[in-house]
């Protein structure tokens, strides 16, 4: 292909269809309120109770969204939102790895009841929805996984070691999806995001000298915001990013480069 033929279009998810799990949440809201700006009908499965201000914001962009209340660590489940998936909007081809949890306790104190339930939704689930939609994707010859990873895909995890340790997961399962599904025309990247304004970090966000810590260690100077995430989601969602894959983009303000 020419450079001269590239076009705009080449960003848009028209026509596409998406699941993004926790998507009716947190960030979960950005990744899928990204994906339908651009075109694409969403598929939201969480535990979280349905959000219908956010539904109908999301059906306002001119698509279909579709909550489900769904424990993706119970067996069968990740198959049968993929399968709802297709039923429902006749195909699958964006997947979106976003549900999450952190539970924080000093090392000495922390223990299988803290890590079992981080590892079965943070790693297990995404690599069980992966899978699903994965057997897909090869039929199909095409697809697109993005997978939320963090800077604890790269840093140690003081409180967490099992927010840590999943994350660190999500970018080798990341790189192993990609390195077999590439060959069909799937691309498998993950999305780490730095330090962002949610309820998972308010308990950082309202300790003032930890919080200044993190503006001061960021070149940009501040907290990210929901919004920063948006453009890099569609970015990799979309055929601008075809000869992008197994690649962890970060989107911290610079976090990592001090």
């Amino acid at each position: 292909m020419n450079i001269a033929d590239f076009q705009m279009d080449a960003f848009s998810l028209r026509g596409r269809n998406a699941i993004v799990t926790g998507g009716n949440t947190g960030l979960g809201q950005a990744f899928s309120l990204a994906l339908a700006k651009a075109g694409a009908n969403v598929v939201m499965p969480s535990v979280m109770p349905d959000d219908p201000e956010f539904t109908a914001l999301v059906e306002a962009q001119g698509v279909r969204a579709v909550y489900l209340h769904r424990d993706l660590t119970q067996p069968g489940v990740p198959a049968q939102v993929v399968e709802h998936c297709v039923e429902t909007l006749g195909s699958v081809d964006i997947l979106v790895n976003s549900a999450g949890v952190s539970r924080n306790k000093h090392i000495s104190q922390y223990g299988r009841t803290e890590w079992d339930p981080m590892v079965a939704i943070n790693l297990t689930a995404a690599f069980e929805m992966s899978t699903e939609a994965g057997r897909r994707f090869v039929r199909q010859r095409g697809g697109k996984i993005i997978n939320i990873c963090s800077l604890y895909s790269f840093l140690g995890g003081r409180m967490s070691p099992a927010y840590a340790a999943t994350k660190h997961g999500m970018a080798g399962l990341t790189r192993a999806f990609c390195d077999e599904l590439g060959e069909y025309d799937v691309q498998v990247n993950g999305l780490a995001p730095g330090y962002f304004r949610t309820k998972l970090v308010e308990e950082t966000m309202n300790d003032p000298e930890r919080s200044r810590w993190i503006v001061d260690h960021t070149p940009d100077g501040r907290w990210g915001e929901a919004y920063d995430l948006m453009g890099a989601t569609i970015f990799l969602a979309s055929a601008a990013s075809r000869f992008v894959n197994g690649h962890i983009l970060t989107v911290d303000g610079g976090f990592l480069t001090r």
